[in-house]
């Protein structure tokens, strides 16, 4: 292999390693900024921290844009129940301090 193809190969290696990179972050802001909208705990990946009602155990999670976790089924009640609690405020967070 060339060095001028060897040199391309890693260059488009690299700029896709950074629009993944790019990506995560966008996604990471974006859901921070809309949990903060929501006056929720957020960790340092821009997840938020709830505890979840169908399992009783804390979670974090990414939001969309619905303010659904990642983990939503919207065919379960408890689901659906905290997807309410998220819009209104009312979710249980956790502050990560005691981990």
């Amino acid at each position: 292999m060339s060095n001028r193809r060897r040199l391309e190969r890693i260059l488009r290696t690299k700029v896709r390693e950074a629009g993944r990179q790019v990506g995560a972050a966008k996604h990471a802001y974006t859901t921070a900024r809309e949990a903060t909208a929501a006056d929720l705990e957020v960790d340092d990946d821009g997840k938020v921290r709830i505890v979840c009602r169908r399992y009783a155990e804390k979670r974090a999670v990414d939001l969309d844009n619905g303010f659904r976790p990642d983990c939503f089924d919207p065919d379960h009640q408890d689901c659906v129940g905290c997807v309410e609690d998220i819009r209104e405020g009312r979710i249980q967070t956790w502050d990560g301090e005691n981990d």
